[in-house]
């Protein structure tokens, strides 16, 4: 069976590094908010072209602590609306509801399956004052666009950049798209670690600092707490790990687009849709997600064929039960999308044959 992801594979192709860099961490004697922790912030952020980075718990936290913070500088207000894809992990969403804000759902794009000007516009009224734009599947958002319409409309823009780990766009990489960007690096990702961890990044000092003190129980000085804070630090150890591979993200991206381009150029399935590739770099193929009318058939042959998929996102956000008052509207982009996305396996560390024998399997079905 060839398995979906593979996580032992990917953690032991860093071996014996990655235990080495964990034993060295342990040694320290230092597991909250130290050397680790600082190295990889100044890393990530030089990675990612921004001023800074701040290391969190996780990715939702990440951005919930962006909404938080601009909400202390009074840049934002409890109730005002951010707008955020339809088609986006609920992760997206909650971190709007989360700082007390209101999201605002619209469609996107049909090729690129990501947040459009267009889409943007389509939803737009006074009440907006943001803008949650998320790299999906790995593709970069239209970073350049939409900071532009951003600003003539004076809207803070956010990246979701939790599956677009070294996604460039316009020279630009992701993380640096928008006025903050929230990374997660859950295991799964294209940078992940192993456990739960996050990031900030932004060329904002004061969103940078009022960041870091909410992520610390609201204090600059132990003791002294400026604001109504909360706990979400990046720990030693995940970020030792996180220091780690970044390095190899470049090339192992690489790997993934080789991967990406195999399936492209030899899947041939009157059944399948396949990903818009976007231009060189665009797309690190977090997910490839292949769409189909007949996705439990699918998705049943190939598991009888050997090959492992999963499904990312069945249910959108606004027919999620958390979200009731949601209900009633209607994304027919985002429903089609939730309804015929599958997902192949693509990691750097599958072998030439379980490609070729997920192309075959693919290729091999009919009804």
């Amino acid at each position: 069976m060839i398995p979906y992801l593979d996580l032992k594979r990917v953690t032991d192709s860093f071996e014996p590094g990655l235990s080495k860099a964990l034993e060295n961490a342990v040694k320290s004697g230092w597991y909250i908010r130290g050397k680790e922790c600082e190295r990889f912030e100044k890393a990530f952020a030089k990675y990612c072209g921004t001023e800074y980075c701040i290391g969190v718990a996780n990715g939702l936290e990440a951005l919930t602590l962006i909404f938080k913070a601009y909400i202390q500088m009074g840049r934002l207000n409890r109730g005002d609306f951010v707008v955020v894809p339809a088609n986006t992990y609920i992760a997206s969403v909650l971190s709007i509801s989360e700082a007390g804000l209101v999201p605002l759902l619209t469609d996107p794009d049909t090729q690129t399956l990501n947040l459009s000007v267009e889409g943007v516009k389509r939803v737009w009224n006074p009440q907006v004052k943001a803008i949650l734009a998320v790299d999906l599947y790995g593709r970069a958002i239209p970073g350049k666009e939409l900071s532009e319409f951003a600003k003539i409309h004076d809207l803070i823009l956010v990246e979701d950049a939790a599956q677009g780990h070294g996604a460039v766009e316009n020279h630009k990489r992701a993380g640096s798209f928008g006025d903050a960007a929230g990374f997660s690096f859950y295991p799964g990702k294209n940078l992940g670690a192993l456990g739960d961890a996050g990031a900030v990044t932004t060329s904002d000092a004061e969103l940078a600092k009022t960041i870091r003190a909410l992520a610390n129980y609201g204090s600059e000085q132990k003791y002294v707490n400026l604001f109504k804070g909360m706990n979400s630090r990046l720990d030693e150890l995940q970020a030792a790990i996180l220091s780690l591979k970044l390095p190899r993200l470049d090339s192992d991206n690489a790997k993934r687009s080789q991967i990406a381009k195999r399936y492209m150029k030899y899947i041939s399935n009157p059944l399948v849709t396949l990903p818009s590739p976007g231009k060189p770099g665009e797309h690190v193929w977090h997910i490839f997600a292949i769409r189909t009318s007949y996705r439990k058939a699918l998705q049943e042959y190939l598991t009888h064929s050997g090959v492992g998929t999963l499904i990312h996102y069945p249910i959108p956000p606004h027919r999620q039960s958390a979200y009731g008052e949601l209900g009633e509207l209607y994304f027919p982009i985002a429903e089609e999308i939730a309804d015929t996305e599958l997902s192949l396996p693509l990691y750097p560390q599958m072998t030439e044959d379980e490609i070729s024998k997920v192309i075959e399997a693919v290729n091999a079905f009919h009804l």
